[in-house]
C-alpha cells in the first residue's frame, strides 16, 4: 500500500520564493503542495480550511497591511487547527526568534539558506510530530545553555531600544531615571555581550537576534 504524500502549505510574502519552494518540494515524490499564502492571516485561514500536514511559515511578512507575523500565526493555528504542524522557514536565526517560534508551538525551525536535503528532512520530521531544527538553530540554543550570561537583561534591551531611537546617553538616562554613568556601564556590557564596538552595530545585532523589532 502506497503511503500518501505529506501535504504542504507554503506561507511567504514573496511570490518568487513561494514558486521556488513549490518547484523544489514537488520534485520529491512524497511531498505535495496544497496551497500558498502571502500573509499570516491567509496562512491561518487556508490551514484551517485545507488542513495540510505541514505549514512552511515565514517568520515575518513585509509590505503594507502585512498583518500578523509568523509567530502569531503559529499561536492561532495551535488553537484553530491543532492537528496542523508548523515548520518555520526563514532567513532569521536569532535566538530570540527561535525561542518565540518554538514557544508558540512551531515543530521546527529551518533556514532558507540551508541545503534542500535539510528542508526535506525537516518537513518529513515535522509531519511525524518530530522536532526539526537546522544545525545553526541547534547551535544558537546550545550556545544559550553554555553561555547564558551572553543574553541581554530586560534593562539592557530597553537601553538598546532607546539607542535605536537615536537617544544620547543623557537622554537615555533621563528616560530610564538612571545616571549617565549607569547608562555607560550598561553600554559596556551590551557591547561585550553582543560582541560589537559601537551603537549602530549593537542595534543591528539586537535586531538580528530577535531582541529588538524595529518594524
Amino acid at each position: 500500500m502506497t503511503t500518501p504524500p505529506v501535504r504542504l502549505l507554503i506561507a511567504d510574502d514573496h511570490a518568487v520564493v513561494r514558486a521556488g519552494l513549490r518547484a523544489l518540494l514537488e520534485g520529491e515524490p512524497d511531498l505535495a503542495v496544497l496551497a500558498e499564502a502571502a500573509s499570516g492571516e491567509e496562512a491561518v485561514r487556508l490551514a484551517v480550511s485545507a488542513t495540510p500536514d505541514v505549514v512552511l511559515m515565514d517568520l515575518r511578512f513585509a509590505g503594507p497591511g502585512s498583518g500578523i507575523d509568523g509567530v502569531e500565526a503559529v499561536r492561532r493555528l495551535a488553537v484553530e487547527a491543532p492537528g496542523v504542524r508548523v515548520l518555520m522557514l526563514t532567513s532569521y536565526s536569532g535566538r530570540g526568534d527561535i525561542v518565540r517560534a518554538l514557544e508558540a508551538g512551531a515543530r521546527g525551525y529551518v533556514l532558507k539558506a540551508g541545503p534542500p536535503e535539510e528542508l526535506f528532512r525537516a518537513v518529513r520530521g515535522a509531519a511525524t510530530g518530530a522536532l526539526a531544527l537546522a544545525p545553526e538553530v541547534v547551535g544558537e540554543l546550545v550556545g544559550q545553555v553554555v553561555s547564558p550570561d551572553q543574553d541581554l537583561t530586560a534593562r539592557e534591551v530597553e537601553v538598546v531600544g532607546l539607542m535605536a531611537e537615536g537617544l544620547s546617553n543623557r537622554a537615555i538616562a533621563q528616560s530610564l531615571f538612571l545616571s549617565e554613568a549607569t547608562v555607560k556601564t550598561h553600554l559596556v556590557r551590551i557591547y561585550r555581550k553582543l560582541k560589537v564596538e559601537n551603537r549602530a552595530a549593537a542595534v543591528s545585532e539586537a535586531v538580528r537576534r530577535g531582541l529588538l523589532d524595529l518594524n
